[in-house]
């Protein structure tokens, strides 16, 4: 008789390109988002929660350097009994489903119709440092007015939302950008829509961050050695054709008026440059009106990421203040939120162009700067654990939790094997409590309880004397009835 292959046990592994979040980390993260969702609702926006999985055919190609539209998302096909069916994928952000369901609900959809969602994506990429397929986004759109004061709106709302969570004025910039100047832009340097060139000249200018001014004149023209010492060819342009780009890259004045001027002399006679750069000034005008000066909000034009998405203004959030990266050097921590107008994405479903514009803010690095400046808490604060002296005696110990609980203070009675008391003090530090409720026999008896400060009693541990010891214990006996007060008392002394 064939002996029976031993089925091997699955590898206890987190797939690669994802990872789990513990207490801390989710209470953090949901947090942030019911305060982002109170600046939302604030400004008049109300929430959308849509499906996680959309048609790879309403999602449509958006992602960068993508030539298929199951490329780039985690995608598979429902079949049915003839093998034929749609294929399905994760979604890759929070826009493109919310132009499905705007499509598809616009009759009884309000015009505007303003929302907001928040939620996970999926993205099939390559994975790396800080760089997962699944992360959070939270976005807040404007969909169906072409008005420039959404835009300005959207602005304002972003700036007040870094304050909100804890990024304070003068660690954040909003720059501002409108993709209608980089158009006009491209027409003085003869490139035309479907020109062979245009593409590579829009990639070069999208790598401005990354290579400066000089690195994209070289970019632009014959090309340049990058740090590896590997030759890049360049788009071919000569230096006359280069100019305007370059012009536009590093028009930014002292003022607002002074970049709108370079931006006019950038675009030259161009009608859709004009038309961005009058947009930009109506956008600046509302701003200011509203409160919004240059040293939150200001007009940028070397703002070029995603500049191939959208249709008309853009902007960023970037925190300004410095970090050490992992080699110890010094760097600004950059962006955490971006967006734009992108009229034609609606246009996919109707056959009709239906302005739109939005944001999207990255949680994940909104939470890792917040974690960087310090304003997130670094020891997590767990339950009050009530111990258990005696096992038959556990109605008691529920009645004490359970008046905790009723008086909004978080507490659990401890369930594992109470014989060994040390182990249980050991949970509580483990669990991160704040306090530890004692109640045995003689406890009991006498209608007392023992109530153990475990923050202070750590901090006394660490460097007081015995006689600092003594004065400062950190273990009270009260009433029985007194429980909830002191527990209460000694929560607000911590906190």
């Amino acid at each position: 008789m064939a002996k029976v292959k031993k089925q091997p046990r699955p590898k206890a592994i987190t797939p690669k390109g994802f990872r789990d979040y513990f207490g801390a980390e989710v209470t953090q993260r949901t947090e942030m988002l019911h305060a982002i969702a109170g600046v939302y609702h604030r400004y008049g926006f109300d929430a959308l929660e849509s499906s996680a999985v959309e048609t790879v055919e309403a999602l449509g190609k958006f992602l960068p350097d993508v030539d298929r539209p199951n490329e780039g998302v985690f995608a598979w096909q429902e079949t049915d009994e003839s093998g034929q069916g749609d294929w399905m994928a994760l979604r890759y952000d929070l826009t493109a489903p919310l132009a499905r369901v705007y499509a598809q609900h616009r009759n009884d959809l309000p015009t505007p119709y303003r929302r907001y969602a928040m939620g996970p994506v999926w993205r099939n990429e390559k994975p790396g440092p800080g760089r997962y397929r699944q992360f959070y986004q939270c976005d807040a759109d404007t969909v169906g007015t072409a008005s420039m004061a959404a835009d300005a709106e959207i602005c304002a709302m972003l700036a007040d939302t870094l304050e909100t969570v804890g990024i304070p004025r003068g660690d954040y910039l909003v720059r501002v950008n409108n993709r209608k100047v980089l158009n006009g832009v491209l027409e003085a340097m003869g490139l035309e829509e479907g020109a062979a060139s245009r593409d590579d000249v829009l990639r070069t200018i999208d790598k401005f961050d990354k290579v400066g001014e000089e690195g994209v004149r070289q970019l632009l023209t014959k090309g340049r050695l990058d740090a590896s010492g590997a030759y890049i060819d360049g788009v071919g342009l000569s230096e006359e054709q280069a100019a305007p780009v370059l012009a536009f890259l590093t028009s930014k004045a002292a003022d607002t008026a002074g970049t709108l001027e370079n931006l006019r002399a950038a675009v030259g006679d161009s009608k859709i440059g004009a038309e961005g750069i009058a947009e930009l000034e109506q956008i600046g005008a509302l701003l200011a009106a509203g409160g919004y000066g240059p040293d939150r909000i200001e007009i940028d034009p070397s703002v070029v990421r995603g500049l191939g998405y959208y249709t008309g203004p853009v902007f960023e959030a970037e925190l300004t203040f410095e970090i050490l990266d992992e080699k110890g050097r010094k760097r600004q921590f950059g962006s955490v939120a971006g967006g734009g107008r992108y009229d034609g994405l609606v246009k996919r479903f109707t056959g009709q162009e239906v302005p739109a514009v939005g944001v999207s803010i990255g949680v994940d690095r909104l939470l890792a700067a917040l974690r960087e400046k310090g304003r997130l808490a670094t020891r997590p604060t767990g339950p009050v654990v009530v111990t258990v002296m005696d096992r038959d005696r556990m109605a008691d110990y529920q009645a004490m939790v359970t008046e905790l609980r009723n008086a909004g203070i978080r507490a659990e009675v401890y369930l594992g094997n109470p014989k060994n008391f040390g182990n249980q003090l050991k949970y509580a530090d483990k669990r991160h409590s704040p306090v530890a409720v004692i109640e045995g026999g003689d406890e009991k008896e006498n209608g007392v309880v023992q109530i153990k400060d475990l923050i202070l009693g750590a901090k006394i541990a660490e460097n007081a004397t015995l006689e600092e010891w003594k004065e400062r214990p950190s273990q009270f006996e009260v009433p029985r009835a007194d429980l909830v007060a002191k527990v209460r008392e000694i929560l607000e002394s911590q906190g």
